[in-house]
């Protein structure tokens, strides 16, 4: 049976995470945990949108985009809705990637032309050929 209530070392444990992070989302209200004292008690809820946010992050989605989808689902309760704009902002989130990775890919080759270049010139310097 699951905890209805993590604390926040459980919830490190659980999600690796440092109590840091758990703060940070809270500040920027993405996490609403309870409080007991100075103890944060986090709700399934409070697991479940973790969840949410540490796989967008993983996406490279914006804080703000994921504070959208999160406040969407809380006010509407419709997982329709919040799906299409998921899909909208993932399928934009994976041409951004693609942009990269064909850029990165072209530099990696530019970067391996030169290295070629380089490699042939220290080739020649270092040739008994060169020393006479």
């Amino acid at each position: 049976m699951e905890l209805e209530y993590k604390n926040i070392r459980q919830m490190c444990a659980d999600f690796g995470v440092t109590p840091r992070t758990l703060r940070f989302y809270e500040a920027k209200e993405l996490l609403f945990p309870k409080r007991d004292g100075q103890h944060r008690l986090f709700s399934r809820r409070d697991q479940a949108r973790l969840k949410l946010i540490l796989r967008g992050k993983r996406f490279g989605f914006s804080l703000e985009e994921l504070r959208q989808l999160l406040d969407m689902y809380d006010r509407d309760d419709s997982e329709l809705k919040q799906l299409r704009k998921t899909y909208d902002i993932a399928c934009e989130r994976l041409a951004d990637m693609e942009r990269q990775r064909a850029e990165l890919d072209e530099a990696i080759a530019d970067l391996k032309q030169e290295l070629a270049w380089g490699e042939g010139v220290l080739r020649n310097a270092d040739s008994p050929k060169a020393a006479e």
